[in-house]
């Protein structure tokens, strides 16, 4: 970070104002985004880079918020912790953003809020789905400064579960990448597993590999150990793609269903572990779960995106639209464009009392009228609980012979609430 942007930064918070309330109302909305368009999500992450300016662009089309245009300033956290606490830092203190769409990587938003926290600048984030989060909003970490449009890892572990049930896998090992994410997930999927008859083959000794890895053959081989019916595979794109590759060469994987979840939800990522001898590709079979996109403003998002970029969006796209989204009518609400006023507002735009809207600029001209609205946004109805969170629904896709990903399914988490979530380890 060059020295003269930190200085900046600490002028402000030397005069004892908190470093979001430096933009004063009459400024104009910045937000920004921390968001991997490098490093090892940076294939699931492309769309959600493109959703938060198509959110912006529409929104100075139609009046901007509080009278002015929106700015957006974009970071790419690389899917790096390190990287992204940097990046958050610039954000927060540099740029004085009033809130941020981020991040994807559970581990690189551990990093990143609590910077925000410090700073009074709220996180939404697209796809940090660990279920840490939840256990420290409930220790009233984040003092109200976290959201996330998608739902937690404690729900799409129980899909996961739903969707071993639903294939008749009785046995399964699991392999993680060792941080917030993948330790989460696993203790979730295992406990939801168990509960409903399954076995975890390695429950005693999870395999678990380092996200820094460059080679990954002795995790591959205790993955498929015993040859379970399947692997509940939670991954990253690039070290995932050398551990699944490891373990056919190895000539572990046949026979074996693997069971793969949003991370890796990506032609590249099938292309990259490869093909076999005859041409069809590796992962060809294997199945994933995703948070699915089923909100009452879908359509019309789906619509604009097709004329803007000619293509169906990809995933976690509307859960980032919704994100910037959010923040935006929160501003509107608040009247003001400190990060402590879109945090106040947050919830109310999302889950309050008011009249249910699925168009973000009808939402602007009613608070401007000061009307209250109910967002329902194209990732779901966005209902912000007390700790931030939402819940969704899953859709099961599938990869072909011809390395493509299609939808061939929806699952329902098991269990009718959701467990208090698991202890999970930090990177």
């Amino acid at each position: 970070m060059a020295k003269g942007w930190y200085v900046r930064g600490l002028v402000c918070a030397g005069v004892g104002v908190a470093l979001a309330s430096c933009q004063t109302p009459t400024e104009g909305l910045k937000i920004g985004t921390l968001l991997p368009a490098t490093g090892d999500l940076a294939s699931v992450g492309q769309d959600m880079l493109n959703a938060p300016p198509l959110v912006v662009e529409t929104v100075n089309a139609c009046g901007g918020v509080n009278g002015r245009p929106v700015t957006l300033i974009q970071e790419d956290d690389q899917t790096q912790p390190t990287a992204g606490a940097a990046a958050m830092t610039k954000l927060v203190e540099v740029d004085r953003v009033a809130g941020v769409v981020g991040s994807f990587a559970s581990s690189v938003s551990t990093a990143a809020v609590d910077i925000g926290v410090r700073g009074k600048v709220p996180l939404v984030s697209p796809g940090s789905t660990s279920p840490v989060f939840t256990a420290r909003a409930k220790k009233g970490d984040f003092q109200g400064y976290w959201f996330r449009t998608a739902p937690s890892d404690v729900y799409q572990a129980q899909a996961l579960a739903a969707l071993a049930q639903k294939r008749n896998l009785k046995r399964v090992n699991t392999v993680v990448i060792n941080n917030d994410y993948g330790v989460g997930f696993e203790q979730a999927f295992v406990q939801t597993f168990t509960q409903v008859g399954g076995t975890v083959g390695n429950r005693a000794k999870p395999t678990r590999y380092d996200p820094n890895a460059t080679a990954l053959e002795t995790e591959a081989k205790a993955a498929f150990a015993g040859r379970p019916q399947g692997v509940a595979a939670v991954l990253y794109a690039e070290t995932g793609a050398l551990l699944l590759k490891s373990a056919y060469e190895q000539g572990l994987a046949q026979g074996t269903q693997v069971l793969l979840t949003d991370g890796v939800q990506s032609e590249e990522f099938v292309q990259s572990v490869g093909k076999t001898p005859a041409g069809t590709y590796i992962l060809a079979g294997a199945l994933g779960t995703v948070p699915g996109a089923d909100g009452p403003a879908l359509a019309q998002f789906n619509e604009l995106w097709q004329g803007k970029f000619g293509r169906p969006p990809g995933p976690y796209a509307p859960h980032a639209w919704d994100a910037a989204a959010l923040l935006i009518l929160a501003a509107q609400a608040a009247g003001t464009n400190t990060g402590e006023a879109l945090a106040s507002k947050l919830r109310q735009v999302s889950a309050g009392p008011g009249e249910p809207v699925t168009d973000v600029c009808q939402g602007l001209a009613l608070l401007r009228e000061s009307k209250r609205i109910n967002y329902q946004g194209a990732s779901g109805t966005v209902d912000f609980d007390e700790y931030g969170d939402v819940v969704g629904s899953y859709d099961v896709w599938q990869v072909t012979p011809a390395g493509k990903i299609v939808t061939i399914d929806q699952v329902k988490p098991l269990g009718a609430s959701s467990p208090t979530p698991p202890p999970t380890s930090s990177p």
